[in-house]
């Protein structure tokens, strides 16, 4: 068994999260809502409490709830749907497996020269070609995301690919021996100008999240430069931060 394929193994507190966050959404356990103590849940997914604490951490961290010291954990007001930073994935993987209808329209996918700023997160020579993407994710037939992702000419090929950009493209990396093993990303706010707005199906003028990213291979390598544009009311991007612990007086 490869290394690559147990990588790939989801752990069974994700497992328990991903139903978990299933479960909150489709709306059984509601917004405002206490969920049901640990005993009740261990026994409706059959794990053990170290599992379960665990599963529910990572929801905290995405957002999802807050535990109230001697009230229990309850379930958080706001957009459904929340990517934490924290995390990198294939937003079509994430959304499937949370129950949520995941498509993905293609707009464009062409092989171009490198503006300046993109072959230098790349690493490339000024004007090497790269194969530029665009697409725009939908959930549950809103546009959630617009994106244009950037990757070296010998990585892809705007024709031949074409059936893979519909899919994930960390999968395609993944194939052709480059698994994305981190990325460095900069989050601003941004105001929907024409263009974005007709897009992503919202006014002019509305308040939009932009990530730049480039992705690392686990060999160093820059393998895809990302720009993207969210619809915080479809789906939020959230940051955990932990404390600094005990401060010294």
């Amino acid at each position: 068994m490869s290394m690559q394929h147990v990588r790939s193994r989801p752990l069974l507190p994700d497992v328990v999260r991903a139903e978990l966050r299933r479960l909150i959404i489709g709306g059984e356990f509601p917004p405002g809502s206490r969920l049901p103590n640990e005993d009740a849940l261990c026994a409706r997914f059959s794990v053990s409490r170290i599992t379960l604490r665990e599963a529910v951490r990572g929801l905290i961290e995405d957002g999802y709830v807050t535990r109230r010291q001697g009230a229990g954990t309850f379930v958080n007001q706001g957009p459904a749907l929340r990517n934490s930073l924290d995390t990198n994935f294939s937003y079509t993987d994430y959304l499937e497996s949370i129950g949520v209808r995941a498509t993905k329209q293609l707009l464009e996918a062409r092989t171009a020269r490198a503006p300046a700023d993109v072959a230098a997160d790349l690493r490339l020579d000024p004007g090497a070609d790269i194969v530029v993407i665009r697409r725009v994710r939908s959930a549950d037939g809103r546009p959630a995301v617009y994106s244009i992702d950037s990757l070296p000419a010998d990585l892809a090929d705007a024709q031949a690919d074409l059936e893979a950009f519909t899919g994930s493209l960390y999968r395609l990396l993944s194939q052709r021996g480059h698994d994305v093993d981190h990325a460095r990303a900069v989050l601003s706010p941004v105001i929907a100008d024409a263009e974005l707005a007709g897009i992503l199906g919202v006014a002019e003028g509305t308040p939009l999240q932009h990530l730049k990213q480039v992705d690392h291979d686990t060999a160093g390598r820059p393998v895809m430069h990302s720009l993207e544009w969210h619809v915080p009311s479809v789906i939020e991007l959230r940051v955990y931060r932990r404390g600094p612990g005990r401060v010294a007086p």
